[in-house]
């Protein structure tokens, strides 16, 4: 069965090992990985075509680095005790393992520099959960890299080195690239430096349902490739054949979890707003529309919601809205469930990953115009998009509330479950954010945090009490799914 992998080498995979993260979806299983392999195509490829391929890969490998993802995370499991009736039972495929080398990365993949002072674009999950950063140049240069910020709905990061004078790409408009022409995809695939492979952009807006695993509102627009793509490119470049960047490669989808015709890249104009939201607010700018959506473009989610809702929709293109947000800039404007959206501004919706990607590149306070069908009628309003809370102002890091900043929200124990583990006070994690202080030091969902900076926590609202204002080191306490309490910390952000 094919799955979609993104691609991050772990450090096992440079001594012949791969790591891979499976989840099931619509019968597919979907991983982890990205970018690389030689293509011998240049036999059929014209020599104009294959010289411009010669420039942008002079251009382009300056650019691309190696990046080096080392955490510093327990691995070693105990015993099962009783705290496997309240978090589930080891699977079969969750055996103990060694904590691995300081001196060795957890993780191997790639990232463009995209200006001379440092500034390096990759994907989210190629340095999640670091504790460290290193950033080899093609050059062999090595440097520690600061995390600016991160974007897991997208799955794009942002880095900074300290130099300058650097090679970097320029970023291409995307919307102007076109099905059928040359690429060249540049990375680090398999331990292997700086590798360039060709090939043609083979669709665009592709949804391939792999952002859900790291984030609850993904957007995924890609643009499908047959450039060669393999474990470790992740993060690395697609460009035009002028050395321009198109694409951040992120995905590939494969039988075996390495090439076998496709390769998915995030689009740089979405790439680009969201670096250029981290540098100037610290965190992601983004509006909603506010409205809940079937695709009708999918025939099996239009045969799923017509068994379920007894409905008779048909297939095509547009969005058909489900329902509408509370006061959200969708209500608003008086869109209602059963309109069909078929036009944001200029462009036409022919599914979800159209609408996402719109929608996705703009701000709370944008406005949108919106066409739909309702009653066989074509309509178009100007809606405001705001952000999940209501708002349609940015808002910076110093914004944030308490659980934004950690990246976590809790639910309190019922005092049975207290009473039946011996626990005096405690919260249970709930969406822990991929990459956040609290992901680092180890806490998943339904993990148990006890104390907070030697305080008992029960609600939420003490978390918020404890960390509201607070600057510095934080230290928690809590109990894994086996049973082991551990107290880790962390630098207030």
């Amino acid at each position: 069965m094919p799955f979609v992998v993104t691609g991050v080498i772990s450090g096992a995979t440079v001594f012949g090992a791969s790591q891979y993260f499976d989840q099931d979806n619509s019968k597919e299983d979907y991983s982890y990985f990205t970018t690389a392999s030689n293509k011998s195509a240049f036999a059929s490829i014209g020599s104009a075509v294959a010289d411009d391929f010669v420039k942008a890969a002079k251009t382009t490998v300056p650019a691309v680095v190696t990046i080096k993802n080392y955490q510093d995370r327990a691995q070693t499991m105990p015993d099962i005790d009783m705290f496997e009736f309240f978090f589930g039972p080891l699977g079969p495929n969750q055996q103990r393992q060694k904590q691995a080398p300081k001196n060795m990365p957890s993780g191997l993949g790639s990232g463009v520099i995209i200006s001379p002072d440092g500034y390096i674009i990759s994907n989210n999950h190629v340095v999640a959960g670091a504790n460290k950063l290193e950033v080899v140049l093609s050059n062999k240069k090595t440097y520690i890299a600061t995390l600016v910020g991160t974007d897991p709905n997208t799955d794009i990061s942002l880095l900074k080195i300290e130099e300058n004078g650097l090679p970097y790409l320029n970023f291409a408009n995307s919307d102007l690239a076109e099905v059928g022409q040359w690429v060249l995809a540049v990375g680090n695939p398999l331990g292997l430096n700086s590798t360039v492979t060709a090939g043609i952009i083979s669709a665009k807006g592709r949804s391939i349902d792999i952002l859900s695993q790291q984030s609850r509102t993904p957007i995924e627009s890609f643009i499908q490739t047959d450039a060669a793509i393999n474990p470790g490119n992740s993060g690395g470049a697609l460009v035009n054949v002028n050395g321009d960047l198109i694409g951040i490669n992120t995905a590939i989808q494969s039988k075996t979890g390495y090439y076998e015709g496709y390769g998915f890249a995030v689009p740089s104009n979405l790439a680009r707003k969201v670096v250029e939201d981290i540098k100037k607010f610290g965190l992601v700018q983004r509006g909603f529309l506010g409205v809940g959506s079937l695709d009708l473009s999918n025939a099996l989610q239009v045969e799923a919601y017509n068994q379920k809702e007894k409905k008779n929709l048909k297939t095509g293109d547009g969005i058909y809205v489900t329902e509408v947000t509370e006061k959200s800039g969708a209500e608003d404007a008086g869109i209602k469930p059963g309109d069909i959206i078929i036009k944001i501004d200029n462009t036409y919706i022919n599914g979800f990953s159209d609408l996402s990607f719109i929608i996705g590149s703009k701000r709370p306070g944008d406005k949108v115009a919106v066409t739909y069908i309702r009653n066989g009628k074509e309509n178009t309003v100007n809606v405001t998009l705001k952000d999940l809370k209501g708002r349609t102002s940015t808002r910076s890091k110093e914004d944030l509330t308490v659980t934004e900043k950690i990246g976590a929200e809790f639910e309190p124990l019922s005092e049975r479950v207290k009473t039946d583990y011996g626990l005096e006070s405690g919260v249970i994690a709930k969406n822990v954010v991929e990459g956040s202080e609290m992901d680092k030091i180890g806490v998943v969902d339904n993990y148990i945090v006890m104390e907070i900076n030697g305080k008992p926590v029960n609600t939420q609202k003490d978390v918020e009490k404890i960390l509201n204002g607070y600057k510095g080191n934080v230290q928690v306490k809590y109990v894994d799914s086996y049973g082991r309490i551990t107290t880790r910390g962390f630098k207030m952000p």
